[in-house]
């Protein structure tokens, strides 16, 4: 059960980092027998930010199937990937025929923590002086790279995949996660799905050492983010209160010079009282004053027009 939690998360997350640079279809379906992407991917024309998510931004700026796996990818899973991301390519040749464009075959991503030296030798996976360690390519033609969290070098640039990793690697990414200015774009987002995930595995019970020691890393994470959404608000609270506070002190201030004004002088115009309304708090306290030597509505109406 615990599995599809981390399953599940590691979709949303991926759906949530990937939506402003382009459309995500997460657990899309394909032809055939029943088969689900996990997502997949097109980018939009004319993306901006992509380095803010480093690595996977730069996955991100072409058509792209991403599977991650929670465990060890099998090589049964793996060919599992490759007949869905053919039958997806067999769609989009149909589809660009039909409306005489050009296919645009997408990448396909299989997200791992580890990934056995049989496993990559038996697909001839390899790799290539122009990408990070930890990515694997197979023949051309597959369109198909696995990617091997726990061999990424640990830097900014990986941090956004290395939190789909495990144990010690999804740990030190989660701290330099908590090291980000508050008002990153992605840090919020990704800190509340990382919640969902620690209260779904808090709610199965889940005894795997792993799954305890994220809940364990994550808890006072959660009650710090807890606490200063708390402060916060209760900051907001007070200035709300603040402002309406002094607003209606000016309004009181203001109903009592108007009824003190109709005593004196008679009852006052709309006009003058629209204009009342408009003054300072230092004019009413003017108004205030000067009214004691009003006679006539002409003298408010004289004051009203100088100040």
């Amino acid at each position: 059960m615990t599995r599809f939690i981390h399953d599940q998360f590691a979709k949303d997350y991926l759906e949530e980092l990937l939506k402003p640079l382009g459309k995500v279809e997460a657990a899309s379906r394909v032809a055939g027998e029943v088969r689900e992407i996990d997502v997949l991917f097109t980018p939009f024309p004319n993306q901006t930010n992509v380095e803010i998510l480093g690595l996977l931004g730069k996955l991100a700026t072409t058509p792209a199937i991403f599977e991650p796996f929670r465990n060890p990818v099998s090589t049964e899973e793996i060919c599992d990937c490759l007949l869905k991301s053919l039958v997806v390519r067999g769609a989009l040749r149909r589809a660009a025929k039909r409306e005489q464009t050009k296919i645009k075959i997408p990448k396909l991503w299989i997200l791992t923590p580890t990934a056995s030296k049989n496993t990559l030798s038996g697909f001839r996976a390899i790799q290539t002086p122009e990408w990070l360690k930890g990515i694997y390519f197979l023949a051309d033609s597959l369109h198909t790279a696995l990617i091997v969290i726990h061999q990424l070098p640990p830097t900014p640039e990986t941090l956004w995949l290395r939190l789909l990793g495990r144990e010690t690697v999804q740990k030190r990414a989660i701290d330099e996660l908590e090291t980000l200015p508050i008002n990153h774009p992605y840090r919020k987002a990704t800190l509340e799905l990382l919640y969902n995930l620690q209260q779904g595995l808090a709610i199965n019970n889940s005894q795997e050492r792993a799954d305890q020691e994220l809940i364990m890393r994550l808890a006072p994470l959660y009650q710090q983010d807890r606490e200063r959404t708390r402060q916060e608000g209760e900051q907001q609270g007070l200035q709300q209160g603040l402002q309406q506070g002094l607003q209606q002190g000016l309004q009181q201030q203001q109903h009592l010079i108007i009824r003190q004004l109709n005593r004196r002088i008679g009852q006052i115009d709309s006009l003058s009282i629209q204009k009342i309304e408009e003054l300072s708090v230092g004019k009413l306290q003017e108004l205030g004053e000067a009214l004691l030597d009003f006679t006539s509505v002409t003298d408010l109406e004289t004051w009203l027009n100088f100040h």
